[in-house]
């Protein structure tokens, strides 16, 4: 319905769903009509400074009672191209990316056309209405908001850069109205980021007020979209996973951070320095307890974080797909000389450069095998970034305790991403777990220490501390091969020892990490399906869509690697396992295979490897077709 507008706006304003006519009865395709359960994605230009009136828009949300869900989907360049951030607002607390756009805030001219394409039927569209548009840049099938945003911006300020920021919270107070948003908790978050300065928080609630009082001046608010204050968020907090992770590494004791910038990991150890700043200074000196080092490469990082955990220091370094090809040769180090070693790997889409601000679980085979020669590592998977809290803090005690690498695996979507998860508790009671630590003590009273000497059978052998005793317990660390007491030998038989050694290490670790998690289906069915990582929140919603359908379906959802032996048990239990993971070669399922010497025929690949996080609509979808192909029921010849 267009409104008539007074001499005194500027531009003009429609809310219309056909531009030749301006007004168009939708008799064929309703708005859509939803409270607290919707999909706004706004479309800007990188460098535009809309990044924090986005977030903004989701924290009021979550101001509301609401559970939110945003995703940040920015170019690798530092600013102009476009950049896209959607925010799905779920009451039910579905987390995962759904797929599809309710609302879209279009901001970028070049990107309009696959904006305005990519709104579901019903759904709405924003725009700045300063200048016309052409009729054929809108669609019959949606409902299109104009709002002169450069028209105001242009008649209440004069500084450029001014007109710039201020657009993007003037389209924040339109969307308040349009939305029924309680405009006093946005100005809650303007006061809390503007505190102590009180120009730019003054400035900023004028801005927010100019857009809204237009909007409610001059459209029907508010639309069939609208936010309704409820109490679903509860006592869940709202953190980036990175920053999760590095503040597990504060609690887990990690005392030395050694890193090498790279998208998506650099704000780990930005995170762990503002951490350790809080948290790490002695309180009567306020000397630092910490060192952390870019080193000049990623190889450089890992070789600094290897000399002080064989120092004894806990210490880990952060990267992603690219770092970890060049970290190899001294992962292998790690692995066969048998020193704790943490990496954070922040996984993006490769190979090579790849896309370096896009989302993918595509380096699960590189990290497992990690170097050359025959080696096998430890990897963690967490699911949000309460997980990675976890994980990251158990990643320290799991180094020690089993003196090798352990690779917490991330991913852009959890790492640089905010989302809501349960409270991060820690028992300060907990003592770390150093391992198998020879002392001096221990040395005086005769022990036999042999440095890679198996005493109980885990695999797992004593080591010592450089200087932990004057003529005692001392070794040569070496990367080539040696006997039990750490002295150099090629002969065969001594080689094979230690390597049959480290596989019963190996061994071991599968009773220490994690375990999977399973879930099974109201009804026994002879289907499961795998998952890890990000995916689990979009696996979650999708089990609902496909009991829809009438699929019922079992689920395992895996930590860790080596398997833990309920891997298998699950396998065995069922005919066909869905494997869903975002990458191109179905990796997960190729370590499945590998590890457990299934037939590949029973597990069947669900991959997602775009880039974007997977959505349960894909998940339900390409499960549910495969489901309904094997429920056909062949044709048989009638009996006469």
């Amino acid at each position: 319905m267009r409104r008539t507008l007074s001499h005194r706006c500027l531009g003009h304003a429609e809310i219309f769903h056909r531009d030749d006519s301006r007004r168009f009865d939708m008799s064929d395709k309703k708005p859509i009509s939803s409270v607290n359960d919707f999909v706004v994605r706004f479309a800007n230009v990188n460098g535009s400074g809309s990044a924090s009136a986005n977030e903004m828009f989701a924290r009021a949300i979550l101001r509301h009672g609401v559970p939110v869900s945003p995703r940040n989907i920015f170019p690798s360049n530092i600013q102009g191209l476009p950049t896209w951030y959607e925010v799905r607002v779920t009451e039910a607390g579905h987390l995962g990316a759904r797929g599809g756009v309710d609302m879209m805030v279009a901001m970028n001219p070049q990107t309009w056309d696959k904006d305005v394409a990519g709104i579901e039927p019903g759904g709405y569209l924003f725009y700045d209405s300063t200048k016309p548009m052409p009729s054929t840049k809108f669609r019959d099938d949606i409902t299109v908001i104009g709002v002169p945003l450069t028209a105001i911006t242009n008649s209440t300020y004069t500084d450029p850069r001014q007109r710039q920021l201020f657009k993007n919270i003037i389209y924040l107070g339109a969307l308040s109205a349009l939305l029924e948003m309680d405009p006093r908790l946005i100005e809650q978050l303007i006061g809390e980021q503007y505190k102590g300065k009180e120009k730019l928080l003054s400035s900023n609630v004028h801005a927010l007020h100019l857009g809204r009082d237009w909007a409610l001046q001059n459209l029907k608010c508010p639309i069939g979209l609208r936010v309704k204050k409820s109490d679903k968020v509860g006592d869940r907090i709202f953190i980036e996973g990175n920053s999760a992770a590095a503040l597990g590494a504060v609690y887990g004791g990690a005392t030395v951070c050694a890193w090498y910038p790279i998208t998506p990991s650099s704000s780990v150890a930005e995170a762990f320095t503002a951490h350790c700043k809080k948290y790490r200074h002695d309180p009567e000196t306020g000397k630092a307890k910490y060192a952390i080092v870019q080193g000049e490469d990623e190889l450089a990082s890992i070789g600094i974080v290897i000399g002080a955990s064989w120092n004894g220091a806990r210490a880990f370094t952060a990267t992603s797909g690219p770092g970890i090809s060049l970290m190899t040769e001294f992962i292998g180090l790690s692995y066969f000389a048998e020193i704790p070693a943490v990496i954070m790997n922040i996984q993006r889409a490769g190979p090579s450069t790849g896309m370096p601000t896009r989302t993918q679980q595509c380096d699960i085979i590189a990290c497992a095998y990690a170097s050359h020669g025959d080696t096998k590592h430890v990897l963690l998977f967490p699911e949000d970034p309460a997980e990675a809290f976890e994980f990251a803090a158990a990643a320290f005690d799991l180094a020690e305790r089993l003196q090798t690498t352990i690779f917490l695996m991330l991913d852009l979507d959890i790492g640089m991403n905010h989302r809501l998860c349960r409270p991060l508790k820690w028992d300060d009671a907990k003592q770390y777990d150093r391992g198998k630590v020879m002392t001096a003590e221990m040395l005086e009273e005769g022990r036999d220490f042999g440095r890679y000497l198996d005493v109980d059978g885990d695999g797992i052998p004593y080591r010592t501390y450089p200087g932990t005793h004057p003529t005692k317990g001392s070794y040569f660390t070496r990367g080539t091969s040696r006997d039990r007491y750490a002295r150099y030998s090629e002969e065969g038989s001594v080689y094979a020892d230690n390597m049959q050694r480290l596989v019963r290490k190996f061994e071991t670790a599968q009773d220490l990490v994690p375990r999977p998690l399973q879930a099974n289906a109201e009804r026994p069915t002879k289907y499961g399906v795998i998952y890890f990582g990000s995916t689990s929140p979009a696996m979650d919603e999708a089990i609902g869509l496909l009991e829809e359908r009438g699929h019922q379906l079992d689920r395992l959802r895996i930590r860790a690697f080596p398997f833990h032996s309920s891997v298998a048990s699950f396998l065995a239990e069922h005919d066909f396992v869905y494997v869903v993971e975002q990458n191109r070669d179905s990796q997960l399922r190729q370590l499945i295979v590998n590890e457990n010497g299934i037939d590949p025929v029973r597990l069947v690949p669900i991959v997602h490897y775009d880039g974007t996080p997977i959505t349960a609509r894909y998940i339900a979808k390409a499960i549910g077709d495969h489901q309904d192909h094997l429920k056909v029921t062949p044709l048989r010849k009638a009996v006469s």
